[in-house]
């Protein structure tokens, strides 16, 4: 679909979303997971965020930088799933050029502003091994506060950047998106003009980001392990570094993800394979998140049996 314009050009007004309709047979089946996976998502973030907040136990930066991260995982799954779930049953899978610019914003915004938040929930927990006696004067609430803010300004600043090289760009058509939602490579691909800029601001941004949050949680954790080392009790020291398994881990499993999406070159995508790929960071990393931190986390698990407990009684 495109409208006219000077010469023999065009200019695509709407884009036609593939989606899994190479496999007509499992749309069904695809359906029913990935709606699964969506409510399991918003459900338990949404009853991490409640639980934290209405604990007064957990009222601590630690906690506060979890609720945050509950919040964004819920924002960043939304952004995709629910146009993904109702176009399983559309013949048309369209989304207007406007649409998908502003999908791909808010993806990738939130995408980037977690990167932001999981390297300051990084510093948390350096400051909470390091420096235990002084880490509620070190981790104020206006410091957590400034560092929360400062991930969402950096992660829709570097987004805006990504969206305006990508969506500046000619579009004459096709129009067909050979994925379930509008992704950079994608979307890159349909392009009718040169896109080398646009891959050189991608690939800045994704380094600059990536790099800066890698090089901060590198540091933080090298500090984490001396600073465990230092401890005399083997108690202890596991302790501390089950503190920091569950951040390790999403770390691992956001940082692995989007470096293979994203700093790879155009030659080397597969498009059946990418789609696998981003259903893993889009929807699935999404939903382990909080699992990840409620199933290692004795506080919240208490937290979670008391108003569980409480339940129970008033029934």
């Amino acid at each position: 679909m495109s409208t006219a314009g000077a010469g023999n050009s065009s200019t695509v007004t709407m884009f036609i979303l593939l989606g899994f309709s190479d496999h007509p047979e499992l749309r069904v089946p695809l359906f029913v997971t990935f709606l699964a996976i969506y409510l399991v998502t918003v459900g338990w973030n949404l009853a991490l965020i409640f639980l934290i907040r209405g604990d007064p136990r957990l009222h601590t930066p630690m906690y506060f930088f979890l609720s945050n991260l509950s919040f964004i995982d819920i924002c960043y799954s939304s952004s995709v799933a629910p146009k993904m779930l109702t176009d399983f049953f559309r013949e048309q899978k369209t989304i207007s050029f406007l649409g998908c610019a502003a999908q791909f914003f808010f993806f990738v915004g939130m995408g980037l502003t977690e990167c932001f938040l999981l390297t300051a929930m990084a510093y948390d927990r350096y400051a909470a091994i390091s420096s235990p006696l002084l880490y509620t004067a070190i981790m104020s609430p206006g410091l957590c506060t400034r560092l929360v803010l400062g991930a969402y300004v950096g992660g829709f600043l570097s987004s805006l950047t990504q969206s305006c090289s990508i969506f500046r760009l000619h579009f004459c058509g096709p129009n067909v998106i050979n994925h379930f939602f509008c992704d950079l490579p994608p979307v890159l691909a349909l392009s009718c003009s040169d896109i080398f800029l646009s891959q050189v601001v991608n690939f800045l941004v994704v380094v600059a980001v990536g790099g800066m949050s890698f090089l901060i949680l590198l540091i933080s954790y090298s500090y984490i392990v001396a600073a465990v080392l230092k401890i005399r009790s083997s108690e202890g020291r596991m302790k501390a570094f089950n503190t920091c398994a569950s951040h390790l881990m999403v770390v691992t499993l956001l940082f692995g993800t989007a470096l293979f999406m994203y700093l790879r070159p155009s030659s080397s995508y597969s498009l059946s394979r990418d789609k696998v790929v981003s259903v893993f960071y889009s929807l699935v990393i999404p939903m382990l998140n909080p699992l990840i931190y409620s199933l290692r986390n004795k506080e919240i698990k208490d937290a979670l049996w008391k108003v569980l407990g409480k339940k129970k009684v008033s029934y």
